[in-house]
């Protein structure tokens, strides 16, 4: 499996998925995925699906179909397509440089206002800790990244994917993967969701992005909260960073 996103709503309605396979997780998967490609400057069906609120009525959909007690978000857009993707670009894209000292041109570099990165909330380990961390992960499960892509290993929407296809794996393959997504998500996905979360509350004028990272972060942490009342008898241990 190829780690990456797309940009299409993956549309989940359980009469459509195959005998054997648990339609809750698969639910819970495919809100990981839903999340995964609102956070992108959007292209034109991205837009679209926005505008007119099929993402907004697909995720609701989704919700019902879990035992999760979380609040729906809207996600429905009423500025137009440019101003969504201008919003997009000065919140995670745009940095800016100015000169400090003009005597010996020193700059003052500052990335975007808010990070789509797991590295830039994680002051406690270093920016090669969590990629090789992630690397090994995604590895295990035997995904890769989309090389066509220059993303790092913590960037928001590969981490979503993974915990989507992890959620995917306990429906249809091993409910013992419930432990192995504990563990993902103790290691990184809810420091890095609360963070981002936290980061843009700071910010005016989010928009549907700040909307996003409030559900997301709601969504993680019921999800985490849930699993860990459930009594997995399959363990996880940290081998390399990944779960055995």
């Amino acid at each position: 499996m190829a780690v990456e996103d797309e940009t299409k709503l993956r549309t989940y309605r359980q009469s459509t998925l195959p005998d054997g396979v648990d339609p809750e997780p698969s639910a819970r998967g495919a809100l990981y995925s839903l999340c995964s490609q609102l956070f992108a400057d959007p292209d034109d069906d991205l837009y679209r699906l926005l505008a007119d609120g099929s993402i907004t009525e697909e995720c609701r959909a989704l919700l019902d179909q879990t035992t999760l007690s979380v609040a729906p978000p809207d996600f429905t857009v009423d500025d137009d397509h440019e101003t969504v993707s201008a919003r997009f670009n000065d919140i995670f894209v745009v940095g800016y440089s100015e000169v400090v000292d003009k005597t010996d041109g020193t700059m003052n570099n500052q990335g975007p206002p808010v990070s789509l990165y797991e590295s830039a909330y994680r002051s406690e380990i270093s920016w090669n800790q969590a990629n090789l961390d992630l690397a090994r992960a995604y590895e295990y499960f035997g995904c890769e990244v989309n090389q066509d892509v220059r993303r790092n290993h913590d960037h928001l929407k590969l981490e979503l994917e993974f915990m989507s296809y992890l959620c995917r794996r306990e429906a249809a393959v091993n409910p013992g993967i419930a432990a192995a997504r504990i563990d993902f998500h103790d290691r990184h996905l809810r420091v890095f969701v609360d963070g981002l979360a936290t980061a843009l509350e700071a910010e005016t004028g989010t928009g549907v992005f700040g909307r996003a990272a409030d559900f997301l972060n709601r969504l993680s942490k019921a999800d985490i909260e849930e699993l860990a009342t459930r009594e997995i008898t399959q363990p996880t241990t940290r081998t390399n960073g990944a779960p055995d």
